[in-house]
This record gives C-alpha cells, structure tokens and sequence, in this order.
C-alpha cells in the first residue's frame, strides 16, 4: 500500500504512523522509503513544493513507530540502516483493533503509585483481569495500612470505615460533609465495581485500554490516600 500525499499531508501523526505501517515490508529501509517518496512521480515532472515538510512527517512518523516498538533494528543487516516490523508491528498492521494494545500503553507511560508495579507488569503480560485486581488491591492495601484498620476490614466496607464523613481515619476535615461524602462513594465504588467482582468469579477483560484506565483510576485513588497520610 502506497502512502498519498495527502495522508502524509493531513493525517494526525499517529494515524499516518499507523498507515505508514501497513505499507511497510517485513524488512524495511527508512532510506529506500524516503527514496521510494520522493521518485514517486513520473520522470521529469517537477516534485509537490512541500515535499520537504512531507519528508519530515515520515520522519516524524517513523519515529513514532519506533518509540512505541512497532519496529526496531534488523539483527541481519544492521550496518546498513535495515530495520525490521517487530512481532506487535505485525500485531497492529494485520488486525486494526489490536492497535488498542498501543492506546492503553500510551496511558500508562508516566509515573504510576509504587505500589501498582504488578498491576503494571500484568498489563504488560497482556493479562488485564489480574492487573485490573491488583489494582484495586493495591488500593485496599494502602487504605486499610493508612487508616489502621485490621486485616478482617475489607472491600466496600474496608472504604466506607475509612472514609467515614464524621469519623473515618482517611476524611478529609477541611472538606465540605458532601465532598467528603463524595470521596467515600469514589473509593467504595471503585473497590465494588472493579475488584470485589473479579474476586468472585471470572470476569472478562478484554479491552486494553479500559483495564488502562482502571489502572489509572487506582493511580489517583492512591495519591488520595497519600494525601491523607500527610495529614495524620
């Protein structure tokens, strides 16, 4: 599949990624693409004048490509500039849904709580149910530690107790009773929507960037807490 000028032209830089990807052979050259660019035309017939800011959006789309590992180096021919289409390359060029696989990624690129480094490698692993409830857990783990409550406290109970509006360990005094009321039904739907399910049975997880956002959910559940540490 050849590129149009105008993809190259207009399409937002990850969709022109996407579809320079697709166009790409198992083994390619960067160089021969750009070459490839530019003698596109018939013979003799003068260039488009924005030819040079084009070659500089397949720059810039090659390099996205590569940030996100869809292609690296060839270990066959690596003086010579060749690259290669890696195994989620491949992935993402043969099934268009699977680039849903690079979105939830994108979401979980910076910093993340400590304590969600196995919901993080799970994620990874591509198994989303358990980074899911490791999640989560990693938030009933922090509460009940923050707030002092025993081990037998748990789930939506375990939130509630410590985020009791009129004396619960992790409330917030400085709030208004509603928000306060309103962070102890943040937590205790989070830990009922999203961990006490996958405690009791099989749950499909099959949508990487929804499980992305869970865990990014548990990212600012946490800091929450950590706020109210400083606090005690």
């Amino acid at each position: 599949m050849q590129l149009a000028y105008e993809d190259v032209r207009n399409l937002p830089l990850p969709n022109l990624s996407l579809r320079l990807l697709q166009s790409l052979s198992s083994e390619p050259n960067f160089n021969n693409i750009v070459q490839g660019f530019k003698q596109r035309e018939p013979y003799g017939t003068p260039p488009p004048p924005d030819l040079d800011p084009m070659l500089a959006r397949l720059s810039d789309a090659w390099s996205w490509l590569e940030s996100h590992a869809l292609v690296g180096p060839s270990a066959q021919n690596p003086p010579g500039g060749w690259h290669r289409v890696t195994r989620a390359g491949a992935e993402v060029a043969a099934d268009p849904n699977a680039v849903a696989k690079v979105w939830a990624a994108d979401r979980l690129a910076g910093d993340l709580h400590p304590a969600l480094s196995s919901a993080r490698s799970n994620f990874a692993l591509g198994d989303y149910e358990t980074a899911s409830f490791a999640a989560m857990k990693a938030v009933e783990v922090e509460v009940r530690r923050v707030a002092g409550l025993p081990k037998e406290s748990l789930g939506v109970n375990l939130m509630r107790k410590a985020f009791n509006p009129r004396d619960g360990a992790l409330r917030d005094p400085g709030a208004e009773g509603g928000e306060q009321q309103a962070t102890a039904d943040l937590f205790a739907g989070a830990i009922g929507a999203y961990k006490n399910p996958a405690s009791h049975r099989a749950v499909l997880f099959d949508d990487p960037v929804e499980v992305a956002e869970v865990i990014q959910l548990a990212d600012l559940l946490l800091r929450i807490v950590q706020r109210a540490e400083s606090r005690l």
